[in-house]
């Protein structure tokens, strides 16, 4: 089966010219069209190339399009069963703890999926769930009692037929809380659709065996505004592309989204001429798409941020969209900013990944369409309440300045936030990725595909973490220790009087 889904995603080769089809790879990877893409990273027969063209086309047709009403579509169903095809997308890990983790799936149409793992030489059956025309033929499995920090072979059935699925692809769960053991944990961000598809870059992450990735937006989705079909449309061809589909079935994958995987460019809120009907429809795409422990204050109060625990650190993953009035002090909106503070509070470390969507300094672009140009008051007072608390281990990770830069933000305190932009997995060129005035600056890089990735270890008295920036063939372009002390602000200064 696995090699009918990577054959799926050619659709339309044939109306390549053929200086296209015989270049090494197309000229602007961001602006690639699907087919363009798709002919780049993965080779298919004519046979299976109808699929994708065929629910293409239809979730094109109407800007309301679901999978569920693909589910009704004879075309494609006829299609799907010639070849054999039981699901869209799947297995997809995610929210990874130490006894447990959650597989999602996407079917062609409503079904029963199972999760089966072998637990000290017997299989062990979890679920069923059934897909379903309300979630959009997603399901999630949770599995649950296993044991920390230990590998399991496991299987996917829909409807009671084993699925293939990637090779030596394996479920890992996370350190037990509190034992000192190394946690390693990927991150980037504008893959754009395009750094989806790097086989290199896939296999590179996977045989690092990290314990999660976190994905910081400009993902999957290009630019689809409140066409609800071509956002399903794009995670589509996500969920058929051979190394996602590999990455995804191996490592826990996390996700917030950004302004492309959001409407458009700088879009956020509710932007001119849409309505909060579209800003709700685009986040119902997005949660039946991803993995995700939770999204914000769920379907009634929207967003789609979270904080979880993975290993020895507490992930916070903000969205910087969603809730923006699009006016000075509403970056994060209100009630998410008060959501914000209480769980810095509630941390409880050794370490705390606290991501945004856009960057969190204001070096790059001045700022553009991020704290610097809506917030830099609620940025203060952030940063205000982890000094003034003595809040420690914090990192601070973001995107969507095309590249890959690291900067200290220093603060009056003498002390310095740490922020790791790792916006390199399309390897698109981006602003300046250096400037000599930037002084404060620890690397750089743009036009380069690379991924950001943390490795703690909590054996020392004083817990460190490594960070690496690695390209895709293997080359550590940076790396640095900092220690939780260094990462640990002194606490307000006192005052001194006669």
């Amino acid at each position: 089966m696995t090699k009918y889904l990577t054959c799926l995603l050619t659709a339309c080769l044939l109306i390549l010219p053929s200086s296209a089809l015989g270049a090494e790879k197309p000229p602007s990877p961001r602006k690639a069209n699907r087919f363009e893409l798709l002919k780049y990273w993965c080779e298919c027969s004519p046979e299976k190339q109808q699929i994708y063209k065929s629910a293409h086309k239809f979730l094109a047709a109407r800007p309301d399009a679901s999978f569920a009403d693909l589910a009704g579509n004879a075309e494609f169903q006829r299609l799907c069963e010639k070849n054999k095809l039981t699901h869209l997308g799947g297995p997809m890990l995610g929210n990874v703890g130490p006894e447990g983790i959650s597989v999602w799936m996407r079917t062609i149409r409503p079904a029963a999926v199972e999760v089966r793992i072998e637990i000290d030489g017997k299989e062990k059956t979890f679920g069923p769930v059934q897909s379903t025309l309300a979630s959009d033929l997603s399901a999630v499995v949770r599995v649950d009692g296993l044991e920390p920090n230990k590998s399991y072979t496991y299987r996917v059935l829909v409807d009671g037929e084993p699925i293939d699925i990637p090779k030596n692809a394996a479920i890992r769960t996370a350190p037990a809380d509190g034992k000192q053991a190394k946690t390693r944990i990927v991150f980037g961000s504008c893959s754009h659709r395009w750094g989806l598809g790097n086989r290199k870059q896939s296999d590179l992450i996977r045989s690092r065996r990290p314990t999660a990735m976190l994905l910081c937006g400009d993902i999957s989705v290009q630019d689809r505004n409140n066409h609800f079909g071509l956002h399903r449309a794009d995670y589509l061809l996500r969920d058929f592309l051979r190394a996602w589909q590999d990455l995804a079935a191996d490592v826990p994958v996390y996700a917030a989204w950004d302004d492309h995987d959001y409407f458009d460019n700088d879009l956020a809120g509710i932007p001119e001429g849409f309505t909060d009907a579209d800003r709700r429809g685009v986040r119902q795409v997005f949660t039946k798409s991803w993995n995700n422990p939770a999204y914000g204050f769920g379907d009634d109060g929207g967003g789609i941020f979270f904080r979880t625990r993975i290993g020895p650190c507490d992930v916070i993953m903000l969205d910087s969209r969603y809730f923006r009035a699009n006016r000075k002090g509403s970056f994060l909106g209100k009630e998410q900013m008060k959501w914000l503070k209480r769980q810095l509070l509630d941390c409880r470390g050794p370490f705390i990944i606290i991501s945004c969507g856009t960057m969190w300094s204001d070096y790059v672009s001045k700022g553009k369409d991020s704290w610097g140009r809506w917030d830099k008051a609620g940025r203060e007072r952030i940063f205000k309440l982890i000094e003034d608390n003595r809040i420690g281990g914090v990192l601070l990770i973001s995107g969507d300045r095309h590249g890959a830069r690291g900067f200290r933000i220093p603060r009056d305190s003498g002390f310095a936030f740490h922020e790791f932009e790792a916006a390199s997995l399309g390897a698109h060129s981006g602003p300046p990725e250096t400037k000599p005035e930037w002084n404060t600056q620890f690397y750089h890089l743009t036009g380069q595909f690379a991924f950001g990735e943390f490795t703690f270890d909590t054996q020392p008295a004083d817990p460190q973490v490594e960070f690496r920036l690695i390209r895709d063939d293997g080359k550590i372009i940076h790396e640095m220790k900092l220690t939780r002390s260094q990462l640990t602000p002194p606490g307000p200064r006192k005052q001194t009087g006669k």
